[in-house]
């Protein structure tokens, strides 16, 4: 089949023998000049097969095989890749429908299921020119408001390539635009979870800016009740504030100013995974001993895949470096077989001076 879906591909011009051996049975065949003669007549009974009404559709030329010249094949692949190019010859809004035409055309993966080489690089390229469509279009539809067809195409491109942020601020800023701030946090959870279950990575600054708005403007949406009721019954934690490390910044500069004026101690700590570790396993492992071990109101942000910062409100450095072995004792009492070596960073945190003096 993945033969027969090269010469299709490739039916504009002659192809010529070496090219489908060096293909195919490159240092897979003692007789590869045989295994082409005998697949070019499996190829030729499935024409017949198919078109029965047809006649040499494919023909043997001196050294290479072609598509009768008689034989119109036509592509949706080549359309699409045609329609991207039509494209750019216009402006205004014949530019914007050219480009829905082609998005129109992406009908998803090419050949899904052939993973030869030539096929998953072919693959790779209409989805990156589907990619490029939809970004030059998603502006043009967000200046006519067209909150349903970015949502769709949104959508779409996200099942090519989820890890890619632009559609997911696109996507989070329409809902938002529509006055569904709630859907809006729901696909910044989802991207969130998906994003760090396959790269082990946070999302972009401007991702979680865009879900810090959603989240406002849900609690923005409570008009029957009073805010400060609304905040003092929110639900209280029984584990450590985990958060991202914008947020954890925010929390530091706040304790910082707090300091400066009641003279108190609070210290910040870096706890990291050694090199013998099971990445992801213990990682959970690590991040499950600090949200259990630690007080409700010290806040944790993941660093990297295998270590993380947090505070410790009202701590001396004495007082943290007591708590950080308490932490490397617990997690090794219960995960007794994992081989991972903790290692810890404690330094005190400054006040902030300048708002001291303020």
């Amino acid at each position: 089949m993945s033969f027969l879906q090269y010469l299709i591909v490739n039916h504009a011009r002659n192809i010529a023998s070496e090219e489908l051996i060096g293909q195919f049975w490159a240092d897979r065949s003692s007789d590869p000049a045989n295994s082409l003669k005998n697949m070019i007549y499996k190829v030729r009974n499935i024409l017949k097969v198919m078109f029965p009404d047809q006649e040499n559709l494919l023909v043997t030329l001196p050294g290479c095989y072609a598509w009768n010249p008689e034989v119109r094949l036509e592509l949706d692949s080549e359309q699409f890749e045609q329609a991207c190019l039509e494209a750019g010859k216009h402006s205004g809004e014949a530019y914007l429908d050219k480009l829905m035409d082609a998005i129109a055309l992406y009908k998803g993966d090419f050949l899904l299921g052939n993973d030869s080489d030539w096929a998953v690089s072919m693959r790779r390229y209409y989805q990156t020119l589907f990619m490029d469509v939809c970004k030059m279009v998603l502006p043009l539809l967000q200046k006519q408001e067209r909150w349903a067809e970015m949502i769709n195409i949104c959508e779409q491109a996200c099942t090519v390539d989820f890890g890619a942020d632009t559609f997911i601020i696109y996507q989070m800023q329409t809902l938002i635009s529509m006055g569904h701030p709630e859907r809006a946090g729901q696909v910044y959870q989802s991207f969130r979870e998906q994003l760090w279950q396959e790269f082990e990575i946070e999302p972009s600054e401007q991702v979680e800016q865009i879900h810090v708005l959603a989240d406002s403007m849900c609690q923005n949406n409570v008009n029957s009740r009073d805010i400060l009721e609304l905040v003092a019954e929110g639900r209280l934690e029984t584990r450590a504030f985990f958060c991202t490390f914008g947020v954890f910044q925010s929390i530091v500069a706040l304790e910082r100013r707090h300091l400066a004026r009641s003279g108190a101690e609070s210290s910040l700590a870096v706890v990291s995974l050694g090199n013998k570790v099971t990445p992801t396993t213990d990682a959970r492992r690590l991040e499950r001993i600090l949200l259990e071990g630690l007080r409700t109101g010290d806040p944790v942000a993941r660093l990297d895949a295998g270590s993380y910062i947090l505070m410790l409100t009202g701590a001396s450095v004495e007082n943290a470096w007591a708590v950080m072995d308490r932490l490397d004792r617990t997690f090794h009492k219960v995960y007794s077989h994992s081989k991972a070596c903790i290692s810890f960073r404690v330094s005190s945190l400054e006040p902030d001076r300048v708002q001291a003096k303020g």
